[in-house]
């Protein structure tokens, strides 16, 4: 199967009541990295009670609470533009609310931010470890920036000790067959120092590796971050095919009849496929799956006060 499907599948096998399964987020500070599969644990009825949608990390560590309100400018330690968009995506998202007080903007929490993150656990997808690519190195960067307490390796092949050799010790190893759902721990991973400063690759070159630190702060605020766009995402962000040979499975995988497996539609479908059926794409709700199958909420009540003068003036 392809790293595709193979990520899909490990996706729909980790989805569960007590955690949330992300993919393909950024798990970078200063460079450029992104996880292929995102779980976070934690306390997630907290979370999923203020909004479905991403909170603006500027909102959460902004100095505004939930009770009296506060001048937005008087808020946030950082560039006025972040913290005026800060401010407009946590009122439509019903994280904060703000009214106008002598031709100023002021705004509090409708909720307090919980916290509700436990464990961040980033997998990287390898289905066939005899074209590892940069896996070496990307691995080493998770591991000495520590943004997930646990980093593991998931692959479809036969683990081998020269595998597990080339590889840092703290990462975990799970061989995962996608046809049947089965995981086999080969290796647990190591909790990582989360809490503290790290060291992040930025770019290798032939004899050289350009590293930066960084601050314990930093981390915590990119955790923030990641948490709160795995929340926000999910992992069934991918186009259905709109062929007559897609039949989603019951975990909303597009499946292909004709090929056999799970298809990427933007590039495996069309017109020069051998089985390709114009048609239209399935209708899946996958927000109504997503929500039948995890702890995330896509309409919560949330906390949002409707009180006289509140509002008027948006």
């Amino acid at each position: 199967m392809r790293e595709f499907g193979f990520e899909l599948a490990l996706c729909g096998a980790l989805e569960g009541d007590e955690r949330l399964v992300s993919r393909q987020l950024g798990g970078h500070v200063h460079g450029r990295r992104i996880l292929d599969t995102v779980v976070v644990a934690g306390d997630i009825p907290a979370r999923a009670a203020i909004t479905s949608e991403r909170i603006p990390t500027a909102a959460i560590e902004s100095d505004v609470g939930t009770g009296r309100a506060r001048y937005w400018k008087d808020a946030f330690d950082c560039h006025p533009d972040r913290a005026e968009r800060a401010v407009e995506l946590a009122v439509e998202r019903g994280f904060f609310e703000r009214e106008r007080r002598g031709g100023r903007t002021y705004v509090r929490q409708t909720a307090r931010y919980p916290d509700w993150v436990d464990r961040v656990t980033a997998i990287e997808n390898k289905p066939d470890l005899d074209r590892p690519g940069e896996l070496e190195a990307q691995l080493r960067t998770d591991v000495s920036l520590a943004l997930a307490d646990e980093v593991v390796l998931a692959t479809a092949d036969y683990v081998t000790r020269a595998h597990l050799n080339r590889i840092p010790d703290a990462v975990g190893v799970w061989r995962f067959d996608p046809d049947s759902g089965e995981r086999e721990v080969v290796r647990e991973p190591e909790p990582l120092p989360t809490d503290g400063p790290g060291i992040e690759r930025i770019e290798g070159h032939p004899g050289r590796t350009d590293v930066r630190p960084v601050t314990a702060p930093e981390i915590a605020s990119a955790r923030t971050r990641l948490a709160e766009r795995a929340y926000a995402k999910g992992w069934r962000t991918f186009d259905y095919p709109a062929c007559a040979q897609c039949s989603p499975d019951d975990d909303g995988l597009p499946y292909c009849a004709w090929k056999g497996r799970p298809v990427r539609a933007s590039e495996e479908c069309g017109a020069a496929c051998g089985g390709y059926e114009a048609s239209d794409p399935p209708p899946v709700d996958t927000d109504t799956l997503r929500a039948s199958r995890s702890p995330w909420e896509p309409e919560p009540d949330g906390y949002r006060r409707r009180q006289s003068g509140l509002d008027r003036f948006r």
